[in-house]
C-alpha cells in the first residue's frame, strides 16, 4: 500500500510547478488534436469526403462527424474516471494523452472520399470517436493534478485556470499550424497540406509525454491509498451518491460549452458564407485565442477573491449580451468590426471558464473526485457542445440570420445561470474530506 509521504515545503512547490506544467502544456496538446479537427471540418472535410452532398447537406453532414467525438467524451470520462479514482491521476492523464496522439496522427492518414469513397467518412468517424474517448478522460485529470498539489485552499481558482488555459493554447496552435499551411496553393493544401498538422501531432505528444512522466501522483490521492479509501466503483458510487452534483455540473457548462463551439467551429462556416476569406477567420479565431491567455486566469484568480458563483453568474450574464453583440460585429459587413467580434468571443466567454474547473471539481469528494468531474464537466458535450454547430446551421438555413443563433447561445446561458444558482460555492473552503 502506497503511503502518504512528507515532503519539504520546497520541495511541494516544485511540484506543484511541475503539476500545473505538465497538466497546461498536456492539455494544450490534447485540445490541439480536438481543436484541429474542428477548425477543418468546414473548411476541408466537407469537401473531401463529402463532395457530392448540396453545400449545406455537406456541412450539416460534416458537423454530425465532428458531433461523435462530443457523443464519445461521456464515455471516456467513465472509462477514465474509473481508472483515475482507482490507480492515479498521473497514470491514466498518460494514456488519453496517448490514445488522442494516434488517433490525431490517423487522422492526416484517412484517404479522401475520392480514393476510397464514404469509407473515408467511416474512418474519419471512428477516428473521431476515438478522440473524444481521450478528450473525455484528460480534463479531470489535468484539473486534479493541479489542484490537488495545491498548499492551501485560497487559490484553487487560478491553479486550476491554468489546465483551463490548454484550451486557448490548443485553439492557438491547432489555428496556427492551419494558417502556417493555408497559405499554399489551395489545390496543394486540399491535397496534402493540410494533413501536415495531424502528423505534427506525434511530436507533441512526446513531449507532453516527456513533462507528465516527471510528475509525482498527488498528495490527495497517495492519502487515499494510505487510507485504504480508494473507491470500487467509482463511477458507479458517483452517480447513485451525488446525482445531483453531476447533473449541475453539466447544466452549468451549457452556457459556456455552446457558445465556445460557435465561437471557434461553426464561425468558419458562418464566415465563409458572409464572404470572408480562410486566413482572414483563422487570423481573428488565433487573435481571440490569445486574448484568452490573460483573461482566463485572470478571472479564475478573481473567483478566488470574490467567489466562484458571483464571476460565473456575472459571466452567463455577459455570454448572453455578448451573442448579440457577436453576430451583429459578423453581419456588419466592416472587415474590422467583424474581425474585433471575433477577438473579444473568447474573452467575453472566460469569466464562466476561468472559474469553472474549480466550480465543479470542489463539487465532488476526494474518492470519487476524477468520475465525479470529469462525467458532470463532459456530459454536457451530448446536448451542448456537440450539437452547437448543428443546431447553428440549422437555425441559419432556417431564419437566414445570426440573430437567431445569438437567441440560441442566450437561452443555453440561462439553463447554466438557473443551474449554477443550485451549486454550492466551496471557494476558499477545505474540500479534503469524504462526504
Amino acid at each position: 500500500m502506497a503511503e502518504a509521504v512528507a515532503i519539504s515545503d520546497t520541495e511541494h512547490k516544485r511540484q506543484l510547478t511541475r503539476a500545473v506544467i505538465a497538466s497546461t502544456v498536456g492539455t494544450a496538446i490534447e485540445w490541439y488534436d480536438f481543436f484541429l479537427y474542428s477548425t477543418l471540418t468546414s473548411l476541408v472535410f466537407v469537401k473531401l469526403y463529402f463532395p457530392n452532398s448540396d453545400p449545406l447537406v455537406g456541412t450539416l453532414q460534416a458537423f454530425s462527424v465532428y458531433a461523435v467525438g462530443f457523443v464519445a467524451r461521456p464515455i471516456g470520462a467513465a472509462i477514465f474516471g474509473h481508472y483515475g479514482d482507482r490507480i492515479g491521476r498521473k497514470a491514466t492523464l498518460v494514456s488519453t494523452l496517448l490514445l488522442m496522439g494516434i488517433a490525431t496522427f490517423f487522422v492526416g492518414l484517412v484517404p479522401s472520399y475520392e480514393a476510397i469513397g464514404a469509407w473515408g467518412a467511416v474512418i474519419l468517424t471512428i477516428l473521431r470517436f476515438i478522440q473524444g474517448i481521450g478528450v473525455g478522460g484528460e480534463w479531470g485529470g489535468s484539473v486534479l493534478l493541479s489542484m490537488e498539489w495545491a498548499k492551501t485552499n485560497k487559490h484553487r481558482g487560478f491553479i486550476t485556470s491554468w489546465p483551463q488555459f490548454g484550451v486557448p493554447m490548443g485553439v492557438f496552435l491547432a489555428n496556427l499550424a492551419v494558417l502556417a499551411f493555408s497559405g499554399m496553393d489551395n489545390e496543394a493544401f486540399m491535397s496534402w497540406g493540410w494533413r501536415v498538422p495531424f502528423l505534427l501531432s506525434a511530436v507533441l505528444v512526446g513531449v507532453g509525454l516527456y513533462i507528465r512522466l516527471g510528475v509525482l501522483e498527488t498528495p490527495t490521492f497517495r492519502k487515499l491509498q494510505s487510507e485504504n479509501k480508494i473507491a470500487k466503483q467509482p463511477v458507479w458510487d458517483v452517480m447513485v451518491k451525488h446525482p445531483k452534483a453531476v447533473w449541475l455540473s453539466a447544466l452549468a457548462r451549457t452556457g459556456q460549452q455552446a457558445p465556445f463551439y460557435i465561437y471557434t467551429a461553426f464561425v468558419f462556416s458562418y464566415g465563409v458564407m458572409q464572404g470572408m476569406s480562410r486566413n482572414f477567420l483563422l487570423t481573428a479565431v488565433l487573435c481571440t485565442a490569445l486574448v484568452s491567455f490573460i483573461s482566463l486566469p485572470t478571472f479564475g484568480h478573481l473567483s478566488d477573491r470574490f467567489g466562484r458563483k458571483k464571476v460565473y453568474l456575472l459571466g452567463m450574464v455577459l455570454g448572453a449580451v455578448y451573442s448579440f453583440v457577436y453576430f451583429a460585429g459578423l453581419d456588419s459587413g466592416v472587415a474590422a468590426i467583424s474581425f474585433l467580434a471575433i477577438v473579444f468571443s473568447l474573452p467575453a466567454h472566460d469569466p464562466v471558464y476561468g472559474p469553472q474547473a474549480a466550480l465543479i471539481a470542489e463539487s465532488f469528494p476526494p474518492s470519487l473526485r476524477y468520475s465525479g468531474a470529469s462525467i458532470g464537466y463532459q456530459l454536457a458535450s451530448i446536448f451542448a457542445g456537440g450539437p452547437a454547430p448543428l443546431i447553428a446551421t440549422y437555425l441559419l438555413a432556417t431564419y437566414k440570420s445570426g440573430t437567431s443563433i445569438a437567441i440560441y447561445m442566450a437561452l443555453c446561458c440561462l439553463v447554466s445561470f438557473v443551474a449554477v444558482l443550485f451549486m454550492p460555492d466551496y471557494t476558499n473552503r477545505d474540500i479534503d474530506q469524504e462526504v
